[in-house]
């Protein structure tokens, strides 16, 4: 059987509404978007890493930044997420595509691996892999797996605004549809609602700035247990966002979403 070609696509903007050009703040010398690139590129399973920027010329900065720093770049729809995959699964002949959104720059590569394994290994099974429904990770190792064809179905019979805006609900709100596989933690933890690694907020930076600050310099290719480990020897860092615990795109949806309640997502 013939290796697939796999396409991690990193979905990435300057017009964050609460936290705008969050992706280029300085991060250990570099960018914030570099330094999270670096980490998923390190995933033995990632295959070719894009980042999927908009055609709004606020974008240019982006696509100037990944041609600077010799990082795959590709343009699309603003507000159609669901599109700009797919297109740019097409432009790159992808037989499997990852999604990561840009706000995970703490993301294990290790978490990569295991659910791109697990899909991999379970090709013939499951039409959608992730490690979100339900979420059992530190939040901020978001990973999202789907073959080409099934990409392709949800672009092409996807209609609900919140299906384009957010690539995938399409699968996951169609369980009867789609033969979805999740990747849980090991021995049952659950850390998604408590340890909140993505970044969305000023408070997030300064958590994530205070991570590689103590890690990076003596460990750049530090893991989940390193951050986890460092949180336990100093509860000040954790404190900095903790407050956002728990809060995600779900809340603003849940009177859509069939198979979110509200139980994975607290309000502000």
């Amino acid at each position: 059987m013939p290796v697939p070609k796999i396409l991690t696509v990193v979905q990435a903007r300057m017009g964050s509404s609460r936290l705008p050009g969050k992706v280029l703040l300085p991060l250990a010398g570099e960018p914030l978007l570099v330094r999270m690139v670096e980490r998923v590129q390190r995933a033995h399973l990632a295959g070719t890493v894009v980042v999927a920027t908009t055609t709004d010329a606020a974008d240019d900065a982006i696509a100037e930044l990944c041609a600077a720093h010799d990082i795959k770049c590709f343009r699309g729809d603003v507000l159609d997420l669901l599109d700009r995959h797919y297109q740019a699964a097409r432009h790159y002949g992808a037989d499997v595509v990852l999604k990561i959104p840009s706000d995970c720059p703490l993301i294990d590569p290790a978490v990569i691996d295991e659910v791109v394994g697990y899909y991999l290994h379970f090709a013939d099974r499951y039409d959608f892999v992730s490690n979100l429904h339900p979420a059992t990770f530190p939040d901020g190792n978001d990973v999202e797996v789907m073959p080409i064809e099934a990409l392709e179905t949800a672009w092409r019979e996807a209609r609900r605004p919140l299906e384009r805006e957010h690539t995938t609900p399409f699968f996951w709100e169609n369980p009867t549809r789609f033969r979805l596989g999740n990747v849980e933690w090991d021995a049952g933890k659950d850390f998604s609602m408590s340890h909140r690694w993505t970044i969305d907020y000023p408070e997030d930076y300064d958590f994530i700035k205070a991570v590689y600050e103590a890690l990076y310099p003596s460990k750049p290719d530090f893991e989940l247990d390193d951050i986890l480990s460092l949180l336990k020897q100093r509860p000040d860092i954790a404190q900095l966002n903790a407050h956002y615990a728990g809060v995600n795109w779900y809340r603003n949806h849940l009177d859509e979403l069939k198979t979110v309640d509200s139980s994975q997502t607290k309000t502000l």
